[in-house]
């Protein structure tokens, strides 16, 4: 069987605007499905979401003035019009948000992604006894609780990332997709454990 070409992801690095329309449960949801799912319209996709088409468009519009989805002229019509994502992926850097608005702004972010990550995994759990053999084996859920400096946690997120990128750079379109292949979604999350840094020196301050 040939190789798969590799092909590069198109990713953004999102700006104050984009993570203040990105941090909103229904639009991060509205472009995760465009970009997994690929275009529709704002009918279909509140079909998709049990929303009316009113609030599917609005959402749309904001999306599109912050540049994360545009019209896709190869579809549609004057009575149907179709979006697509501008973008297959985000990445997030803290250190450009570094001001009390950007901080707010990325942490209302996380927040949604992580609400709308364990919702899916949620999903998934209850799904599992239903999956057939050769799929129930590959689901996988497991943690690691370990003492690291940043620069350890960093080459072990660059590892990882490096085989997930090389996956999704060979395998994100289906028509090209070998047989008995599905969409498999992999959640990669990295954190120092909740409450052992955040907020220290206040605790620390308060003690002396």
């Amino acid at each position: 069987m040939a190789k798969q070409e590799r092909r590069a992801i198109n990713r953004v690095r999102p700006d104050l605007e984009q993570l203040k329309a990105m941090a909103h449960p229904v639009r991060l949801a509205m472009l995760g499905r465009l970009r997994a799912e690929g275009p529709a319209t704002a009918s279909s996709l509140a079909l998709q979401m049990g929303l009316n088409s009113g609030a599917t468009s609005y959402h749309l519009r904001q999306l599109a003035q912050a540049g994360l989805v545009e019209d896709d002229t190869t579809r549609g019509n004057k009575r149907d019009r179709w979006w697509k994502a501008t973008h297959e992926s985000t990445v997030t850097e803290p250190s450009q948000l570094s001001d009390v608005e950007g901080k707010a702004v990325l942490g209302a972010y996380h927040a949604v992604v992580a609400h709308q990550a364990a919702q899916q995994i949620e999903q998934a759990a209850a799904e599992i006894g239903d999956l057939p053999e050769e799929w129930s084996d590959v689901v996988g859920a497991s943690d690691y609780n370990v003492y690291l400096t940043p620069a350890q946690v960093r080459r072990v997120k660059n590892a990882v990332h490096e085989v997930l990128q090389e996956v999704a750079e060979t395998s994100r379109d289906p028509q090209d997709a070998p047989d008995g292949a599905a969409p498999v979604v992999f959640q990669f999350h990295t954190f120092p454990r909740p409450g052992a840094i955040a907020h220290r020196d206040d605790a620390e301050g308060a003690e002396s």
